[in-house]
Order: C-alpha cells, then structure tokens, then sequence
C-alpha cells in the first residue's frame, strides 16, 4: 500500500516511484479531444508520449520499471528513454504536477 508525501517536491530518480498527487488527476477531455491534467485552477495538457508515461506513474512502478517498458515497447536506447523521462517527471514534479509515493508505515 502506498500513500502520498504531502506537497512535498520531489528530485526524480530511477528509484523514485512517482504518481499524481491528490490534487490532481489525468483524464481525457471530450471537449479538446485531449488528455489534461487537471488540478485546482490549472489544466496541463500533456503530448502523447508524456500521457503514456504519466499512465504508468501509478505509485507502485519506479522510474527505472517506467523506463525499461517503454524501451521494450519502442526498440530505442535506454540511456535517451531514461534521460528523457526522467527530465520530463522532474519538470512535472517542480510544477507540483507529480509526488513520491512511499510504503505505508505500520
């Protein structure tokens, strides 16, 4: 099980396991035909391959499992795949788009 850090930014790594934080969440929107983030007074919209990776930031997979699916998915090199999303989740992560989840303590 795995719960949230409160508002806390995050420096991503291969072994941080991101998620959306409880303010915001990733939906399709009918009207722009488009997927967004949306989050109290703001709205990301994201390019395809950023929402592929944002569907996998479920808090349970690390950076390094996002990582090595979409190079088995895309045949390209893992250090450009890694470079990238990493870049991508630090840059959502300093705009408080994207947290750590961690394992509940007992």
């Amino acid at each position: 099980m795995t719960e949230l850090r409160s508002n806390r930014r995050i420096s991503v790594s291969e072994a941080s396991k991101p998620i959306l934080p409880r303010h915001a969440r990733l939906k399709f929107d009918e009207t722009r035909q488009r997927w967004v983030i949306l989050a109290p007074e703001r709205v990301l919209a994201p390019d395809d391959i950023a929402v592929e990776i944002l569907q996998l930031c479920d808090g349970e997979r690390n950076v390094a499992d996002i990582i090595d699916l979409l190079v088995a998915k895309y045949a390209a090199p893992r250090d450009d795949i890694g470079t990238d999303v990493v870049a991508m989740l630090q840059d959502l992560a300093d705009k408080g788009f994207l947290t750590q989840a961690r394992e509940k303590t007992a």
